[in-house]
């Protein structure tokens, strides 16, 4: 440009706005030194407005994911809460005899043992078992029936839950046992157990686990409830009892563990349910039934063996028995060692205890349970007839009453019989009188005896007693000739008049009875496959011989047979005597708690004696 153009060209105004960068024209260069380019604001712009795009939309997207989310979470939340309301409500219309019936399986009880007995009449027991819930029913999940698409989704949760779930803890208060009469016949307590949960469980019981509980039971002391108990089940052919139980907690999870599952909770209160067991057949006895008698406990019960031992401060008891096993075979019990008081009958309806056993621990075998039972004698009263009249019922093969309690259950007295041996023993044997002597009695029509009494005391196979015989009181008969029948035995008595048979034995015409009791001493001998044996002598003087009423006749052809008989005559013995004894290790007690020795009263015997001319002192 001139100049001259430049000059004319008007001139550029300046003002305080920003100054434009001039038109480009022909002479403007193409490509620019990079110092002379103003940088670019409008590009800076528009990346800060593309950058809060970006923004805008990411916030929107993830505003827009987090409410899906939350919705679809609330939804699925809601969709499980409904349907947990839903076994929830199924839940709580259940009943227990639902749940004992159709839910509960139970495999077992297969060990239960006796851990300890506690002074107040507890039993700690432990219970072992296989045990689990089968929820199908009470859940109304079973996969048995098509009832539609969406009902198959809600047994499918429903499984799915119990699967979560695993199992539960069952927490039960104190229980109360009572039979169809309302008697009470125990209480219970056990502590929190786990139970698991299936709803889909195998053909077989593998799915179950095993439970062991130590429960402790408080049995009644009323003995009454408990036989009539007994005799209701039998005639019934059940044992039916009903179960009180105030309050049950069943929660989710296991006992030892937390969490969430803990939070599901089923409380029961005032639970009352019955329970029923069929009585199995027992080997040996009746099938249980209305019309059929309930069996004694001496059916039971068979006494292999027994027997006595004396000892230096006591004397020792100790037996075999068999006890018939009524419990189901998959029963496996074992009991710990149980305490008994046997007694006897004694007078106006008392009894007198004599002997203090125990049994040894034992298990529940089938058919028959084999009990080790031993003890000691108890200390007895002098002037007790009950040991005397229970070997007079036992020498004669009659059983004895006998009445058995524990001290773990006092109110529990069980009447049974002590059996009678197989054969008849003989306790004095070889009874006969050494240097026997007649002679008139000038104070009566009578005759006086005198000579020394010599018997054997046998007794029966495991009476291991050490005796000493102090005294004996005979009551004897004297015969025409050798006794071959087994004497009466009588009940023992102590009377002081004298009583004769009636009627009077054939060939019998004497009767020898000492006023008094004679004196006596004893040695041990050898026994031959028998209990302890002892000779026994006893001297007698001038003891009266009374001819028998009647007898006048038998008693002159005896004498005549000693005054013409080459060899004399062989008298006959037959009657009973009583004997007094110390026993080693048993001492017995008078009214002034004297140790003293007891009578047995009324052993019979059977004898001979040869008389000759020479034993005649007429």
């Amino acid at each position: 440009m001139t100049p001259a153009e430049d000059d004319s060209a008007p001139p550029r105004i300046k003002g305080k706005g920003k100054a434009r960068h001039p038109e480009p024209s022909e002479q403007t260069p193409l490509l620019q030194h990079h110092s002379d380019v103003a940088p670019s604001q409008p590009r800076v712009t528009d990346d800060l407005e593309s950058s809060s795009d970006v923004q805008r939309r990411l916030w929107s997207t993830l505003t827009f994911v987090f409410l899906v989310s939350l919705s679809s979470c609330i939804i699925i939340f809601l969709l499980f809460a409904l349907l947990a309301y839903s076994y929830a409500a199924r839940l709580s219309g259940v009943s227990p005899e639902d749940i004992l019936q159709n839910a509960l399986v139970i495999q077992g009880p297969y060990r239960a043992s006796v851990l300890s007995l506690t002074p107040d009449g507890g039993i700690w027991i432990q219970v072992q078992a296989r045990v689990g819930i089968d929820a199908r029913s009470i859940m109304g999940v079973d996969t048995d029936d098509d009832e539609g698409t969406l009902a198959d989704m809600w047994k499918s949760f429903g499984r799915w839950g119990v699967g979560i779930l695993d199992r539960a803890t069952v927490d039960v208060s104190t229980a109360q046992v009572f039979s169809q009469q309302q008697a009470l016949l125990a209480t219970l307590d056990l502590p929190p157990f786990e139970l698991p949960l299936t709803a889909n469980p195998p053909h077989d019981d593998s799915w179950l686990s095993s439970l062991s509980l130590t429960l402790f039971v408080v049995p009644t002391r009323n003995a009454s409830d408990v036989n009539q108990f007994v005799y209701d089940s039998w005639h019934s052919g059940a044992a039916s009892v009903h179960a009180s139980i105030p309050r049950v907690v069943i929660s989710g999870g296991s006992t030892n563990k937390g969490g969430w599952r803990h939070m599901l909770k089923l409380q029961r209160l005032g639970i009352q349910t019955r329970l029923s067991m069929k009585l199995p057949p027992i080997p040996g006895l009746p099938t249980p039934g209305e019309d059929v008698p309930s069996p004694s406990i001496s059916q039971l019960i068979t006494l292999q063996s027994f027997g006595v031992e004396s000892k230096a401060k006591d004397v020792t008891v100790h037996a075999l028995a068999t006890v018939i096993n009524p419990l189901p075979p998959i029963m496996d019990l074992t009991v710990a060692p149980l305490p008994f008081i046997i007694s006897l009958p004694g007078e106006n309806h008392s009894s007198v205890p004599i002997a203090s056993v125990h049994t040894d621990p034992f298990m529940l075998t089938h058919p028959n349970i084999t009990l080790t039972i031993s003890g000691s004698v108890l200390p007895l009263p002098h002037l007790s007839t009950s040991i005397s009249a229970f070997l007079s019922r036992y020498l004669s093969l009659s059983p004895n009453p006998v009445s058995v309690a524990s001290p773990l259950f006092p109110s529990f007295v069980v009447d049974m019989e002590f059996p009678a041996p197989s054969s008849k023993p003989q306790i004095l044997r070889n009874v006969t009188i050494h240097d026997m002597k007649i002679k008139p009695n000038s104070a009566s029509t009578g005759f006086l005896a005198s000579g020394s009494v010599f018997a054997r005391i046998v007794l029966p196979k495991g009476m291991n007693l050490t005796l000493d015989v102090t005294r004996v009181f005979p009551d004897v008969l004297v015969y025409d000739g050798e006794v071959h029948e087994l004497p009466t035995l009588l009940l023992p008595h102590q009377n002081d008049e004298e009583e004769l048979p009636d009627p009077l034995p054939e060939r019998a015409f004497g009767h020898i009875r000492p006023e008094d009791w004679l004196e006596a001493t004893s040695v041990q001998v050898d026994a031959e496959d028998e209990g302890s044996t002892f000779a026994v002598t006893a001297d007698m003087v001038d003891v009266p011989l009374e001819v028998l009423p009647g007898r006048q006749k038998q008693f002159s052809n005896f004498i005549s047979k000693v005054v013409f008989g080459t060899h004399g005559a062989l008298a006959g013995l037959q009657g009973t005597t009583d004997v007094g004894v110390h026993i080693l290790g048993l001492p017995f007690r008078d009214h002034k708690d004297t140790a003293t020795g007891m009578d047995l009263l009324g052993l019979p015997f059977q004898g001979s004696v040869r008389i000759g001319m020479k034993d005649l002192l007429v």
